[in-house]
């Protein structure tokens, strides 16, 4: 499958906009289909449930819930919020919204009276706020896009959880401000995406004391945000606030009309097969919020939204992600510091994934949990209990440890998804090999990553994709989003095309496809052409296409073709990882050579013309870290074709010798590594290289 072009998706996406969207039912004034239930049932669980839900918070694949909710500094949360600052929302609001859902949850599992203390007066502070979130349309009204369908989600659970130990008044001044603040501010959200054309223009609230330095430019925003994670959380608040008040509120109808559309909308955002384009963090947060909506519809008013995407797929998209390495924590230095438009978060190597994009350093697979049981697929639930972990406190609802289980099979084991990446692994253990390429095209959140690679190997990252990339340009580690920062393809010291980030972490125009994948018994075969990539700022650009060859489970071998019209140098990339300082690089000539404390790799390379390897570190403060690399220069020419042949092992173990040769337009790579006999040629005469295994 080709990825189309820029004009052709634009082209595409203006047709799928104007087409009329399905009639749902259930608008302003019209009845719901009711159910036995209907009215009756909690939003997502019932007193019946609070046992099971017990049970689960004491299981240790709950643990990272359990502790959000028991380890609270009661006197420290109670002076927070009593001096919360009015006009934070990027940090206070955020934690005071926290506030009453972990607490309101707590209590009602557990009943510790602290914790209902701490939910009202959580609630009480968040009616305090003259907006519940930043943003305005036409310089006046609030728009939500995070902290407004945020708090308007955690007051209506609490509500629902915490009934009558809620006082009259804070139900009547929490259900006020539900009403007249954070369900109009998702749906002015919703309505401005739906028809852009109508906004009066969105911009920061100039009386938040969000940082000057990280605001953007929101003039598309209403265009680029109804392709992402941010039209899914309004559509969510302001569906659950619609299901609180139906009944008692005029608009409410109207409410769970536009929210029931937007999910609609938003679903053709997933593939076929499920998978996401902004990247597995940013998936889970999604697909948990689409996912919390349709069971609150169904448990409530007996519609059934729960098929709108391809459930059991996107959990197969995650798993093909999933790269549980060895090791120990690496701590972030920088977590729990003041806000700065960067994300943070420790390194938990158990909890690895393949972060092309803004992904993240760990895995949710929280609504693993609920569509196991809402598809009755074994398979999810399989990873609900083995892969990842349960980050949001919805995974203590939803968990069904005796669920019947299916692991995945040999076919999840060599993947191209959807969106044209591909991923190929010999297990999901730690020490299993796993080879990833970044093909396709524009994303939000994405980076500056066609034809990238990340590879693991015996317990450790090998070729990295730097974590925490800069959210703003202002910041230094903007510079992670590039492609001199992945272990990619540069043209005389340029990368492909990428924003300058004025609009934001949104898409750019850089497509990549994929032109061959194939699969054997223990090998994978992958081409991707990212010549258009490229030539958008090179225009001399006339070719430059990646193949991998990876024969399992320990050589990997990459063939780079690159035609321009004017000669230039190529330089190869190779991240090292070194977020603990561990990682190691060495260089000489036409070889070089990774080391991590579990896992080695050696390469050799040929080119046409002549190659030099050598070590750098990417140009950032030392105070961000140490990002080292290998970089491999093939010299001045108009075609260029670098073979990198690699072999993998645990560390310290030798490694066998691969020679590297050319014959006419024919690759061979030949020799002996782990016991493993190699011997493979790729002829580069054809638009794809034809491979040949002996």
């Amino acid at each position: 499958m080709n990825t189309p072009s820029r004009r052709t998706f634009l082209k595409t996406t203006a047709a799928l906009a104007a087409l009329p969207l399905l009639r749902l039912p259930l608008s302003a004034g019209e009845a719901p289909a009711q159910s036995p239930a209907a009215g009756r049932r909690g939003l997502l669980f019932d007193a019946a449930d609070l046992p099971r839900i017990r049970a689960n918070l004491d299981l240790p694949r709950l643990a990272e819930v359990r502790a959000k909710l028991l380890e609270v500094d009661f006197a420290q949360e109670t002076k927070f919020l009593h001096e919360l600052r009015l006009n934070n929302h990027v940090a206070d609001f955020l934690r005071a919204w926290q506030l009453v859902e972990n607490c309101a949850f707590a209590y009602t599992v557990w009943g510790d009276r602290r914790q209902l203390d701490l939910a009202l007066l959580a609630m009480r502070r968040l009616c305090d706020y003259p907006r519940w979130d930043y943003f305005l349309e036409g310089g006046k009204d609030t728009i939500g896009l995070q902290r407004a369908p945020e708090a308007t989600i955690a007051c209506c659970l609490a509500l629902d959880w915490l009934g009558d130990a809620v006082p009259a008044d804070l139900v009547a001044a929490v259900e006020h401000r539900i009403a007249t603040e954070g369900a109009p501010a998702c749906y002015r959200s919703l309505y401005g995406m739906k028809y852009p054309d109508r906004v009066r223009g969105w911009t920061f609230d100039p009386e938040d004391d969000y940082p000057q330095a990280y605001r953007v430019s929101m003039a598309r925003w209403p265009l680029i945000l109804n392709a992402t994670n941010l039209k899914i959380i309004p559509t969510c608040g302001l569906g659950i606030a619609a299901l609180w008040l139906h009944g008692r509120h005029p608009e409410a109808g109207k409410w769970l009309q536009l929210s029931r559309q937007s999910a609609q909308a938003f679903a053709v955002m997933y593939g076929s097969d499920g998978a996401y384009d902004e990247g597995v963090g940013y998936w889970g947060y999604t697909t948990t919020h689409l996912a919390m909506l349709a069971e609150a519809i169904h448990r409530r008013l007996g519609l059934d939204d729960r098929k709108l995407i391809n459930y059991p797929g996107t959990i197969r998209y995650a798993l093909s992600l999933a790269m549980p390495c060895g090791g120990d924590r690496v701590a972030d230095p920088k977590l729990g510091t003041a806000y700065n438009a960067t994300p943070k978060g420790d390194y938990i190597p158990a909890l690895d994934l393949v972060n092309f994009s803004d992904s993240g350093v760990g895995m949710d697979v929280t609504v693993a949990a609920w569509v196991g049981t809402a598809a009755n697929d074994p398979l999810s639930n399989y990873v609900a209990t083995h892969t990842g972990t349960f980050r949001q406190l919805q995974g203590a609802i939803w968990y069904h440890p005796d669920a019947a289980e299916q692991a995945p099979g040999a076919a999840l084991k060599d993947v191209r998804l959807s969106n044209d990446w591909v991923v190929s692994r010999t297990g999901w253990a730690p020490a299993d090999t796993v080879v990833a390429l970044r093909s396709g095209g524009p994303a939000n959140h994405e980076h500056a990553d066609r034809n990238s690679i990340v590879f693991k190997a015996h317990g450790d990252r090998l070729f990295h994709d730097p974590f925490h990339a800069g959210y703003s340009y202002t910041t230094p580690r903007w510079r992670l989003r590039l492609t001199s920062a992945h272990t990619a393809l540069l043209i005389d010291g340029q990368g492909h095309q990428y924003h300058d980030g004025r609009e934001g972490t949104n898409s750019s125009w850089a497509s990549a496809a994929v032109t061959d994948f194939r699969t054997g018994p223990d090998w994978m075969t992958v081409t991707s052409d990212a010549t258009e990539a490229y030539a958008l700022v090179l225009p001399d650009t006339r070719r430059v296409t990646r193949t991998l060859v990876f024969l399992k489970p320990d050589v990997l071998v990459i063939l780079d073709r690159v035609s321009l019209q004017q000669a230039a140098p190529i330089q190869l990339r190779f991240q090292i990882f070194n977020e603990d300082g561990n990682g190691r690089g060495t260089a000489a000539g036409a070889a070089f050579g990774i080391d991590r404390p579990r896992s080695a790799l050696r390469a050799t390379l040929a080119a046409t013309g002549a190659v030099q390897t050598s070590l750098g570190r990417l140009d950032l403060p030392e105070s961000e870290g140490v990002f080292p690399f290998v970089e491999a220069v093939s010299a001045r020419a108009t075609e260029h074709e670098i073979v990198t042949a690699c072999t993998v092992a645990p560390a310290g173990e030798a490694h066998g010798a691969l020679a590297v040769s050319r014959a006419g337009r024919t690759w061979r790579i030949a020799g002996t590594h782990r016991g493993q006999r190699v011997d493979l040629t790729l002829d580069a005469a054809g638009a794809v290289p034809a491979l040949n295994l002996a």
